[in-house]
């Protein structure tokens, strides 16, 4: 969850502020600012699992051990599912690892019904993502 303090702070800022005037050498644009991480913040999938829990159950949590070995798993599954899908790109000679690669590597590496499971939800998550945009 973000921090208020920020979030009033940029609402401030962004309300306050006048719109920049044209730069008199053209239609140079600023490039976005990209936030650097610290060196020591790697990367983890632990913030979302309480939050998707709360959603499915209000009184549970999760332990600490908990949220690192589902991070671990998660982490394990998106590499393991990344190099599938890369070797089916390559294998049919294409550059560009589309949904379509990535539900195929989801199918060959999770069994049974858990792949037709996956494959369904990750459909349904495309498909809302998609239409929100």
């Amino acid at each position: 969850m973000a921090d208020p303090r920020v979030e009033a702070l940029n609402e401030k800022t962004l309300c306050s502020e006048e719109p920049a005037k044209a730069s008199p050498q053209g239609l140079k644009q600023k490039q976005p600012e990209r936030r650097r991480r610290a060196k020591n913040q790697s990367e983890s999938f632990a913030t979302y699992f309480p939050r998707v829990l709360k959603c499915v159950h209000m009184d549970l949590s999760l332990s600490q051990l908990t949220v690192s070995v589902l991070d671990s798993f998660v982490k394990d599954m998106f590499e393991r599912i990344a190099q599938e899908a890369g070797h089916l790109a390559r294998s049919t000679r294409r550059a560009t690892l589309t949904s379509r690669e990535i539900q195929t590597a989801v199918r060959l590496l999770l069994p049974g019904d858990l792949g037709k499971h996956a494959v369904s939800e990750g459909t349904k998550a495309l498909i809302g993502y998609t239409h929100r945009q």
